[in-house]
């Protein structure tokens, strides 16, 4: 037995690091998959009042905070056409301290932004619907996956 417990022990030391990273970077990835990507466009009822409020409605329940996020950028193409994105982020974007990629095509976006002319305790969007280029963090240098938006060109 004392072989086994010290091959054990020897695992949890050498890949229990790794194990921890990979685990937050799938969350990461999984994040960005429901949170920015919208395809096809889903519908909101007229309660909502606009596309991004409900949206939002479904974002802060997702992220699990009470206050509004400023802007949020929604990405509408199907799934494996921004996955390929990240496939070689040669850029190292040091104010994240993640690789990133500009992208070479545009992309239908929604840009969701805290409409300012509101009471403090509401949280109500305006909707900007546009085709950019993206500023995408990427999981690592080569074969990553998308993690987050930080802009659009």
């Amino acid at each position: 037995m004392a072989p086994a417990v010290a091959w054990l022990l020897f695992l949890q030391l050498v890949l229990g690091p790794t194990l921890v990273v990979d685990i937050k970077l799938q969350i990461a990835i999984k994040n960005f998959r429901n949170l920015h990507v919208d395809y096809p466009r889903v519908s909101y009822p007229k309660d909502f009042q606009g596309y991004c409020n409900g949206l939002m409605a479904y974002v802060r329940g997702r992220m699990q905070h009470w206050h509004c996020p400023k802007i949020h950028y929604v990405i509408h193409a199907p799934w494996q056409d921004i996955r390929k994105l990240c496939k070689h982020s040669e850029s190292f974007c040091e104010n994240y301290n993640e690789y990133c990629t500009l992208t070479q095509d545009s992309f239908s976006l929604t840009i969701c932004s805290l409409d300012l002319k509101q009471p403090p305790t509401s949280c109500r969007y305006n909707s900007t619907i546009t085709n950019q280029r993206l500023y995408l963090l990427c999981s690592r240098k080569y074969d990553a996956e998308p993690i987050g938006i930080t802009g659009f060109y």
